[in-house]
């Protein structure tokens, strides 16, 4: 028999270094401005995810209304559900140019498009005809990709393939941004040269692919000035690490479980929040540390913060939290989001690390219901620290991030 101790051979697994690239995630936003006087958009977005690959597809019906909004439903459904069967650009394009109706005044049929597909988080694809250049930001900076020419049934298409890195940012818009302000405050409308500065100025302060995007669309809103002249679409994609984030509120119903439901909570790996003065007490006590108060009011509204060592926030309970969900339910780039970017006291921070600054969200709720806020003989689904916490929840799974919720 062979000794295996003395002929090593080096293991495949262990002997690998850690894949970057796993670490990843596609944040993932988009959004439209109806042309003015249109009930339909002309423009319509289509994803389809598969694990770590995506395809983001772009239509941008000819004209505008009904049969607009028809051209760009069905390229756009097309092109993704082709593509997701890895049939070729050829075989869609084909599809595409003998599917859709012909306009009777101008005599011809097509929707532009632009796709994006990303590849178990290590390569991009970006396919262009028609559309506004997809800009591409790398480390906050506009990086110039190299495109490849291909003729496809008479159409001029552009192709490129990139390798991902993290934070790459992908803007993908239809004309009515580049056009946005003709006829109103610019001449020649808001150019892809313009965007780009903005893009480059105002990505060193924003995190999530969702704020770019309303970003976006409010500049080109106001560049229209409320009555935009084309439907206008913009789509940001960002590659991201993930980023856990724990929050702990309310003790357990059985105060035996105190030390189970710590022990779960502390082992998660990320930041960790804890909310509510009794639940900050069994933390505490369970990491063996001392609780340091707060006075400091930095919003008349919000409790003050306290400090425990070993977890990143420590809040109120009920009233900071009942905050937070205000400020999930408006739209980035708002006002009321401008008063959370800012800010320190803790609805504001739970704001930042919830909203923008996590892809994982962890919430360990306890079921102790507290008599303070409501009548404890209702059945707990009534209680509402449940249902502030269910409602977040579900607003921040419908922005894209990964919820699990654990009850005691």
């Amino acid at each position: 028999m062979n000794d295996v101790h003395n002929n090593p051979q080096p293991d495949p697994y262990h002997s690998r270094r850690p894949d970057p690239y796993n670490d990843l995630c596609i944040d993932m936003s988009w959004g439209s401005l109806n042309k003015y006087g249109e009930q339909l958009c002309g423009d319509h977005v289509e994803t389809i995810e598969q694990g770590s690959s995506m395809i983001f597809v772009l239509a941008d019906g000819l004209g505008s209304g009904v049969k607009a909004s028809i051209l760009s439903i069905l390229t756009a459904k097309i092109i993704s559900t082709m593509m997701a069967h890895s049939m070729s650009l050829e075989e869609c394009v084909s599809t595409i140019a003998s599917t859709l109706p012909v306009c009777q005044k101008r005599k011809i049929a097509y929707s532009t498009f632009t796709i994006l597909r990303i590849t178990n988080h290590r390569k991009a694809e970006i396919i262009q005809y028609d559309n506004p250049p997809v800009i591409l930001l790398q480390n906050g900076k506009n990086h110039e990709y190299p495109k490849e020419k291909l003729e496809i049934d008479g159409k001029l298409i552009y192709r490129s393939k990139l390798d991902l890195t993290t934070n790459d940012i992908f803007v993908i818009m239809s004309d009515g941004a580049v056009y946005a302000g003709v006829g109103h405050s610019l001449n020649f409308g808001w150019q892809r040269e313009n965007i780009i500065k903005y893009m480059e100025k105002r990505c060193q302060e924003i995190c999530s692919a969702r704020s770019i995007t309303t970003l976006l669309l409010d500049a080109c809103n106001r560049l229209y000035e409320g009555m935009p002249g084309d439907d206008t679409t913009i789509g940001v994609i960002r590659m991201r690490k993930r980023k856990q984030v724990n929050l702990l509120i309310g003790p357990p119903r059985n105060p035996l479980k105190d030390q189970e439901m710590m022990s779960r909570f502390f082992s998660e790996k990320g930041s960790h929040i804890v909310c509510g003065g009794t639940t900050s007490s069994i933390a505490a006590r369970f990491l063996g540390k001392d609780i340091q108060t707060g006075l400091d009011y930095m919003d008349p509204k919000i409790p003050p913060i306290a400090k425990i060592e070993g977890v990143d926030l420590v809040t109120e309970g009920i009233i900071t939290i009942n905050q937070v969900l205000r400020y999930a339910r408006s739209d980035p780039g708002s006002q009321c989001s401008a008063e959370w970017s800012g800010k320190k006291d803790g609805a504001s921070r739970i704001a930042r690390m919830l909203l923008e600054e996590a892809t994982d969200i962890h919430f360990f709720v306890g079921k102790a219901v507290n008599p303070a806020h409501q009548n404890p003989d209702l059945p707990v689904d009534f209680n509402l620290k449940m249902r502030l916490v269910d409602e977040l929840a579900k607003r921040l799974k419908k922005i894209g991030k990964k919820i699990d919720i654990s009850y005691y």
